[in-house]
């Protein structure tokens, strides 16, 4: 299992992570580091625990959105796809529709050729 040496706050850390995963941990743990650099220039030296309890919650509230997003694009999805059936639904009841007025028209027209083609009576 390989392990990798990451930087946050300032203080190496020595973590083991999956076969191909180094580059994805080195890159959460940057992310982190940028989000406790960011808030110690914003509220200053207010302890490392503090300013890890803060990171900690900036990440959980952009996960808590991501999840809100994601709910409402399956709410968003669920609605598309009940608009397709009443569309395809629509679209099924407009073609019958259609079909039955071409028989309808197509029964005319044979009775007409019907008509047409038939001997003139002499009266």
């Amino acid at each position: 299992m390989p392990e990798i040496t990451v930087t946050i706050a300032g203080k190496p850390y020595r973590m083991a992570c999956g076969e191909g995963e180094e580059q994805h941990l080195m890159a959460l743990a940057a992310d982190f580091d940028r989000r406790i650099t960011a808030l110690k220039q914003h509220f200053g030296e207010v302890g490392d625990n503090r300013l890890l309890i803060m990171a900690a919650l900036t990440v959980a509230d952009d996960l808590a959105e991501a999840r809100r997003q994601t709910a409402d694009a399956h709410k968003q999805i669920e609605q598309l796809q009940a608009a397709e059936q009443q569309v395809t639904q629509r679209t099924s009841e407009a073609e019958a529709d259609l079909a039955e007025r071409i028989e309808s028209a197509a029964a005319v027209v044979e009775r007409m050729v019907d008509m047409l083609t038939q001997p003139a009576r002499a009266d």
